[in-house]
């Protein structure tokens, strides 16, 4: 098979925040029913994510979402790469955050059967290898709840 040509990547993620964020994203649209983040900042030492929501989580939502985070991230799932169109991806993904000029090839990153997602990013090779999601302080207005986080190494 080719190597399909896709859009250019202009950063370089920490890969273990970066697959950490996708189980973040796929555990809010769980839980929350909420999109995926709207806004994200990742580093290496710390992240953001914002998602609108319609009132702020409670303390107890707050240590539910680490809760789940973390049991994915020790279910061992195997982070995975699909190349398809993206009518064939449009079942899958959400592909409202693509930009406009995106290749008709999309590259899908799964982790396990947790979470698909669009992306061109840097990924690890299974969640084993991502260490304990934290939640550093969360705040809420106007219908944006943002979320700091960091991800402590093994």
């Amino acid at each position: 098979m080719e190597e399909p040509i896709l859009n250019s990547h202009n950063k370089e993620e920490y890969p273990p925040m970066h697959t950490a964020e996708h189980i973040l994203n796929g555990t809010m649209v769980r839980l929350f029913g909420c999109p995926r983040s709207r806004n994200a900042h990742i580093e290496r030492k710390k992240s953001k994510c914002d998602y609108l929501l319609a009132a702020c989580p409670t303390d107890e939502q707050v240590t539910e979402i680490e809760r789940t985070v973390n049991e994915v991230i020790t279910r061992n799932l195997d982070v995975t790469i699909d190349f398809m169109t993206r009518k064939q991806a449009v079942d899958i993904v959400d592909l409202g955050k693509l930009p406009e000029d995106v290749s008709e090839t999309l590259r899908i990153v799964r982790v396990g059967d947790y979470d698909a997602c669009a992306c061109i990013g840097a990924h690890v090779k299974n969640t084993s290898e991502i260490g304990t999601f934290k939640i550093l302080s969360h705040d809420y207005e106007d219908g944006r709840w943002r979320v700091r986080w960091k991800v402590i190494e093994k």
